[in-house]
């Protein structure tokens, strides 16, 4: 239990932004999925620009890392070079 203001102040924020945090995490999750079960090349490059924007987003928010989300887009733009 917090005894002090602030303390109990910095609880309250991370508990909040840990539930965004959470929200912006799920989505890029769901949009990688999405873009990986695509089958056709044509359709996972229109996809491409857009993820590529979530994962700098999510990068410079510090939600996950930079060299994570190189990580991330260097897999996608495998996997679609990889279809036909």
């Amino acid at each position: 239990m917090a005894y002090h203001k602030s303390s109990e102040k910095r609880i309250r924020q991370t508990t909040v932004k840990n539930e965004s945090n959470k929200y912006y995490a799920k989505t890029m999750r769901n949009a990688l999925k999405e873009i990986r079960s695509k089958t056709s090349r044509k359709e996972a490059e229109e996809m491409l620009p857009k993820m590529n924007a979530i994962l700098d987003k999510l990068a410079k928010k510090n939600i996950i890392h930079q060299k994570k989300a190189a990580n991330l887009k260097s897999s996608i733009v495998k996997h679609i070079n990889s279809l036909k």
